[in-house]
């Protein structure tokens, strides 16, 4: 099991509002029913992002074929700490330990590490390694099914309106952090907004985010993936259950 759980209390992306969880029907006294009413926002705990969560006009959930969610995969062990980026360098590097390598078709599982700090949020959240631009492309060069991570998102926290994009910055703290560690401004080294998600998704990749459960243990494996989804008409992603 690559999956985070879900439901209340879950850790959050900093402007995704918390589960909401009404027992509607509750009777252990007669005939133990349960039922209960949701109200969650998807892109929380792992899931699947479509690419009519970034690109106008692209599929929607229900739009993209099962086939899209599982095949043959390999995880990639490439630890990284916080704000690092993940480069062509280090995928190379990872997969010449893999049996086979990466392979057309494969899905591209990345264990950076960061699953661990899952429910620390500063640490999971704010200071969050990502994909590089290069290595984005690398990945679609290579003509990959999907790419997953155990980290908050497709694109490195600095891409992301948390910083600098967008309606951001949404925590300005990291900005000002950044500022004083680099010395000078994090849009000046991240100055597209999610390019990432637009790479893989606006090429018929599949994106997948949060893995975590038991994915230090395929760590530089070769196995049979699914993660699939739930059936949402004019989805923009999905929760999703990822299994080696």
């Amino acid at each position: 099991d690559l999956s985070h759980p879900f439901g209340r209390g879950n850790p959050l992306w900093p402007s995704n509002g918390d589960f909401h969880i009404d027992r509607v029907q509750h009777m252990p006294m007669h005939y133990r029913l349960l039922q209960t009413f949701n109200d969650f926002h998807m892109h929380n705990s792992t899931h699947a992002d479509s690419p009519s969560h970034v690109i106008p006009e692209s599929p929607y959930t229900h739009e993209l074929p099962l086939e899209n969610y599982y095949g043959p995969a390999v995880c990639l062990d490439i630890p990284k700490k916080h704000w690092e980026l993940i480069t062509v360098e280090d995928i190379e590097k990872a997969a010449a330990k893999v049996e086979g390598g990466i392979q057309e078709g494969d899905w591209v599982l990345i264990c950076t590490g960061m699953n661990q700090r899952w429910g620390e949020n500063d640490d999971y959240f704010m200071y969050s390694p990502g994909m590089s631009i290069e290595g984005a492309h690398w990945l679609v060069d290579h003509k990959v099914k999907g790419v997953g991570f155990d980290l908050q998102a497709l694109d490195h926290i600095l891409y992301t309106y948390a910083a600098q994009h967008g309606p951001g910055p949404y925590v300005p703290r990291i900005v000002d952090e950044y500022k004083k560690e680099f010395g000078h401004e994090p849009i000046e080294d991240y100055p597209e907004w999610e390019p990432v998600h637009t790479i893989l998704l606006g090429n018929n990749v599949m994106g997948i985010e949060n893995l975590g459960g038991d994915i230090e243990k395929v760590k530089g494996q070769r196995f049979m993936f699914c993660a699939f989804p739930l059936r949402w008409y004019m989805g923009d992603g999905t929760i999703v259950r990822a299994v080696a």
